[in-house]
């Protein structure tokens, strides 16, 4: 599978510039941005989470590792947990699962983004398949997604 055509679709009509970027097949978000040859800080690893029955997306940098406490607090919410893989496949039917880009609004979901994502310049993120991915401006990502920005995550890698 190559880039999700929604996710094509949806850049081109809202006029962003993103280049596809094709790699060898990986799978955890780190190998991604090894394979890609950029630092972990910019690659936007997105994680799918259901907050009090409803589904939510936390975005983070595959260096780090999403705090479920801090963001639960952060949202206020009384249960917090990762959705079930099978949940997502009902969602985002046009992505392998674990490829998942990080526009939880396609998808209707709220998007959470760490500060620590928002300190780069450009992130890349997988686009919907685990051999290509889609690197652009975060400020233009932001734009389009409108995201919370809080601290909810935790430095694992360098």
């Amino acid at each position: 599978m190559s880039v999700s055509q929604r996710i094509r679709t949806y850049l081109d009509t809202e006029k962003v510039k993103y280049e596809c970027v094709p790699h060898l097949q990986a799978f955890a978000a780190q190998d991604v941005a090894h394979a890609l040859h950029v630092p972990g800080r910019m690659f936007a690893k997105p994680v799918v989470l259901e907050a009090d029955g409803r589904l939510l997306m936390a975005v983070v940098p595959a260096t780090h590792r999403l705090d479920l406490n801090e963001l639960k607090e952060k949202l206020g919410v009384a249960e917090l947990e990762l959705a079930p893989e099978g949940e997502l496949a009902k969602f985002c039917p046009d992505c392998e699962l674990g490829a998942l880009p990080p526009f939880g609004q396609l998808y209707g979901m709220d998007v959470w983004v760490d500060k620590a994502l928002a300190d780069a310049e450009e992130i890349v993120f997988n686009a919907g398949s685990h051999t290509e991915a889609i690197r652009m401006k975060y400020e233009d990502f932001a734009r389009l997604t409108m995201p919370h920005l809080a601290r909810f995550a935790e430095r694992i890698a360098a």
